[in-house]
């Protein structure tokens, strides 16, 4: 399996996938070590936990940004460490883990069997513990803040305030345009304003590499035009297919009952 890290900071790491140009994290402190994310299976789960602990033997803790498969599904690795996450990300997980799977499984059987046979017998444990506002590494903390709602309902990001880095999770993407499917798309800008008012240095994304603010604040001016769009739908002003035509990014899910 590939996999990559690179420091985004001191003690700071990203650890890069191409497939699903997955991005997963690593902030260490003196005392605990914290694991941003945890891969789509069992296996790339723990493909991720030994390449942890060929970087520290300290204690570690996990954080998940949100319920999608390939950000939680490799938790099992990481046992017994506490798993933290938004009371929400429980909820949802616990109602779409089934259907996620069995999804994913179908694209992956024909033209990744090995990947798929993995994913089928995975059953992602539930996160354990609610995010606390800090969690202490030992002379470094670690923030896992909710700056709001926008790829999914319930967001985290982990900032590493004296690294000047904010694991963004899904609200970032670079290389691909962001996935809306399960957006919330009128508060996506706003909870980016949020992200950029951490002033981190560095924001690592989900997919992707990481990229600098500036990067962030135009992703986020492209989804106030797809935002200011879905507006215009819900009001009748545009069609869903005239928004369409006029989107920077493709798929949007339009408000139910727009007319075409």
């Amino acid at each position: 399996m590939d996999g990559r890290w690179l420091e985004v900071g001191d003690g700071v790491f990203a650890r890069r996938y191409a497939e699903l140009d997955l991005t997963v994290g690593l902030v260490l402190g003196a005392e605990r070590a914290l694991v941003v994310d945890t891969r789509g299976d069992a296996r790339q789960g723990a493909e991720l936990a030994a390449a942890v602990l060929a970087i520290t033997s300290l204690p570690l803790s996990v954080a998940i940004t949100h319920a999608h498969f390939d950000h939680c599904f490799g938790t099992a690795a990481f046992a017994p460490a506490p798993v933290h996450a938004l009371p929400r990300c429980r909820e949802v997980l616990v109602a779409t883990a089934a259907a996620q799977r069995a999804r994913w499984v179908a694209h992956y059987r024909d033209h990744d069997p090995g990947t798929a046979d993995a994913l089928a017998a995975t059953d992602p444990p539930l996160p354990d513990a609610d995010a606390p506002v800090v969690l202490d590494l030992g002379g470094r903390r670690a923030e896992l803040l909710h700056p709001g709602r926008g790829h999914t309902d319930h967001d985290l990001v982990v900032a590493v305030p004296d690294a000047g880095v904010v694991f963004a999770g899904d609200l970032v993407e670079q290389g691909a345009p962001p996935d809306l499917e399960d957006a919330v798309v009128p508060e996506w800008p706003a909870t980016l304003d949020a992200l950029l008012a951490l002033r981190p240095r560095t924001v690592v994304p989900g997919h992707g590499e990481p990229v600098d603010p500036a990067f962030v604040a135009g992703q986020r001016a492209e989804l106030a035009e797809v935002a200011a769009l879905y507006d215009a739908v819900a009001r009748g002003a545009l069609t869903a297919a005239e928004a369409a035509r006029r989107s920077p990014y493709p798929d949007v899910p339009w408000p139910i009952g727009s007319p075409e």
